[in-house]
């Protein structure tokens, strides 16, 4: 890999590592004052820990790429680090996914939505879990990296792209991606011009307003990390094997989706802003 693509990839995990593990620490302090158990809360400690068991694995990203490409640490424990990045990418979209649906219904109905018991919203978490891992994980971790045989080296599994079967399911996951993205910033833009209407010059000074600002700030975070490198997905995918450099712009668009490490900070500015100062 060029020397330019090395640094600039060294410097972006550094940067998601660390701003990501502080993302990680002051939304669980702040999740701890929270009582009560709403759908919001929970997917929100699910998202959290997805961030965590990436941020775990970006060390090791950092250790490859400063090293020049030489990796010591097995074949095995290289296709976990790879997975890794794109399990933590299709979860957080998921859960992405799931709090703004769920608020889109509590707005609709004015209604809180939320667990009763904690063991409830365990073993719902616990559910989506088992159904993700249970039905993808085992296969993907079979035949991911398959093709490859040069244990040295680490992150170089395109080699089944050239099988059609494969191409046809990377374009069939990202038009997906990027279709519910559209689908829901079309509600959230339908719901935000619903609240205008209904409040007039009073809509700054309305809950329902900065709620749905909220909203938005998760919809930027999946367009600014998710849908570029699913765009980007379908070109790499078509000219997958013509030109080395490809792959490494692909690295690059990889990288960048973990940028949504730092949603949190983002979704609850004031919020930890208010943490930050009364520990402070």
């Amino acid at each position: 890999m060029p020397e330019d693509f090395r640094i600039a990839l060294v410097v972006l995990y550094m940067f998601i590592f660390l701003a990501g593990t502080l993302n990680v620490v002051l939304m669980s302090c702040m999740l701890q004052s929270q009582r009560r158990l709403s759908f919001t809360k929970v997917s929100v400690i699910n998202l959290i820990a997805v961030h965590f068991f990436f941020l775990l694995t970006v060390p090791f990203r950092i250790y490859y790429y400063a090293s020049d490409g030489d990796w010591i640490l097995g074949f095995f424990f290289c296709k976990i680090v790879s997975l890794m990045i794109h399990a933590h990418m299709y979860l957080a979209f998921i859960f992405y996914v799931f709090i703004l649906i769920v608020r889109f219904l509590e707005h609709s109905h004015q209604h809180k939505l939320q667990f009763h018991r904690l063991l409830h919203a365990t073993i719902a978490s616990a559910a989506v879990w088992l159904v993700i891992f249970g039905s993808m994980f085992p296969a993907t971790i079979t035949n991911y990296g398959k093709a490859e045989k040069d244990s040295t080296r680490c992150f170089h599994f395109g080699q089944a792209l050239m099988q059609p079967s494969v191409k046809a399911l990377n374009y069939f996951i990202c038009i997906v991606v990027i279709l519910v993205w559209i689908v829901l910033a079309f509600i959230q833009g339908y719901f935000l011009l619903h609240v205008c209407k209904k409040f007039g010059k009073a809509t700054r000074q309305r809950q329902e307003f900065w709620a749905q600002l909220k909203n938005v700030v998760f919809l930027s975070v999946m367009l600014f990390c998710f849908v570029p490198y699913q765009g980007f997905r379908i070109y790499y995918v078509s000219y997958y094997g013509k030109t080395e450099e490809i792959n490494h712009i692909n690295e690059v668009f990889l990288a960048v989706t973990a940028f949504s490490c730092f949603d949190m900070i983002v979704f609850a500015g004031r919020d930890v802003c208010k943490l930050i100062h009364s520990r402070g």
